[in-house]
């Protein structure tokens, strides 16, 4: 015990390296994001997140978007206890049987409009859990999906953007009506 000690003294602690993004980007992509969600919505964007059955590492960049480093509140987006005042449901995993019904029950308490995001490549068709005797297969399985965020697991950025293309198809799709 006293050589960890000492030897924690001496040396100094092992820290990550903070990921390099271009806080012009970053910049760029709140001011579009936050022009996009009042445009469509007319408010922030509520996001409920269901782990179907996944390995974590999803969960673990859902995390990290939601740190003091990429801080998504600043985006105007906030995650929420309740489907009922979500507006995006985010699935990480793949389907599992145990978790269809939670899945589905979720999916259809939240209120209209309501979007679907598969985070994910285990979230798009199983991942490497595919063919399992206890997964059900994607999300779009079970429920309807609008929006597929690749990666195994997706990066803080890719998810912000795949967020954007949502608001900003979703606007669009309001343009045409």
């Amino acid at each position: 015990m006293r050589k960890l000690l000492f030897k924690s003294l001496v040396q100094r602690p092992l820290t990550e390296i903070p990921p390099a993004a271009d806080a012009a980007a970053m910049d760029e992509i709140a001011v579009t994001f936050r022009r996009a969600a009042r445009r469509r919505l007319g408010r922030s964007l509520s996001i409920r997140e269901v782990d179907a059955g996944s390995c974590n590492g999803c969960e673990l960049e859902i995390h990290a978007v939601n740190n003091a480093y990429y801080d998504v509140e600043r985006f105007g987006i906030r995650f929420v206890a309740s489907p009922r005042h979500a507006d995006v449901l985010l699935v990480t995993g793949p389907v599992t049987r145990n978790m269809r019904d939670a899945l589905e029950i979720t999916y259809h308490a939240m209120p209209n409009p309501k979007w679907v995001i598969a985070l994910g490549d285990c979230g798009r068709d199983g991942g490497c859990f595919a063919g399992s005797y206890a997964v059900v297969g994607g999300v779009s399985e079970v429920i309807p999906v609008d929006l597929h965020i690749e990666g195994c697991p997706p990066t803080p950025t890719a998810i912000l953007k795949g967020l954007l293309a949502l608001l900003e198809q979703a606007n669009t799709d309001t343009a045409s009506l």
